[in-house]
């Protein structure tokens, strides 16, 4: 045991020590990374393993020229802050809008936080960083489900309906989506399509977890609706 531990935490770069450090590494991108693609986002296992076993050999590397050369004026906390900067540019291509909702942005959250850990083991920071990851995988876990208990509204879309003129009251229309935790912020456009109908689209605030087809069924029933969409 104290062998495994001089191996992880040691501040001396050796091959037993590489090895052992890239294996956690590997296991830590994984642990991340399965909960990204469990989630079905863009970012998954190979992304996060990748990223986080070359930031920790990138960080263990810069501790070895440091070790290689102890006269030069190198400091090892160099490359590691290059890592910190350039991999934003990484994350980045993990965001996405959709209309109104931004998606991704904890997936590129999870880009840098990996590579943070990478640096961190590749350091022999290894306690500090399973400690970093455990919250880090509690939070991705425990604070959405806290979210959608308490925030249940949480979605951004539009809302377009296809009507006869003039079209419902803002208000009654309000009073049926409140009964589905639905709330409309506003109307965002108003026009007539090919046929003369009025196209009425709304900004709108909704749960995930929403029964569209029984929250659609229950305005078309009500207003005479020729069509509702939700984006």
């Amino acid at each position: 045991m104290e062998n495994f531990l001089a191996l992880v935490t040691g501040s001396e770069i050796t091959l037993p020590v590489c090895a052992v450090r890239l294996f956690l590494s590997f296991l830590t991108g994984c642990v991340l990374g399965l909960e990204r693609k469990y989630r079905t986002q863009f970012v998954g296992m190979r992304t996060l393993t990748i990223i986080c076993v070359s930031s920790s050999l990138l960080m263990m590397l810069s501790i070895y020229m440091s070790q290689l050369f102890p006269n030069s004026p190198g400091d090892p906390s160099r490359m590691a802050a290059q890592v910190v900067s350039g991999i934003g540019f990484l994350g980045g291509g993990a965001i996405l809008r959709h209309g109104f909702n931004v998606k991704g942005l904890t997936s590129a959250a999870n880009i840098w936080t990996v590579a943070a850990l990478g640096l961190a083991i590749g350091s022999g920071f290894i306690i500090p960083a399973a400690i970093a990851l455990l919250i880090c995988l509690l939070s991705l876990i425990c604070i959405e489900y806290f979210e959608e208990r308490v925030f249940p509204a949480d979605q951004l879309k539009t809302l377009q309906i296809i009507c006869d003129s003039p079209g419902p009251e803002i208000k009654a229309l309000e009073g049926v989506a409140a009964e589905y935790s639905v709330v409309i912020t506003g109307l965002q456009a108003a026009s007539r399509d090919e046929t003369s109908n009025i196209v009425l689209t709304y900004d709108i605030r909704m749960p995930k977890h929403l029964d569209f087809d029984a929250f659609s069924s229950h305005l078309l029933q009500i207003f005479s609706l020729h069509s509702i969409t939700v984006e």
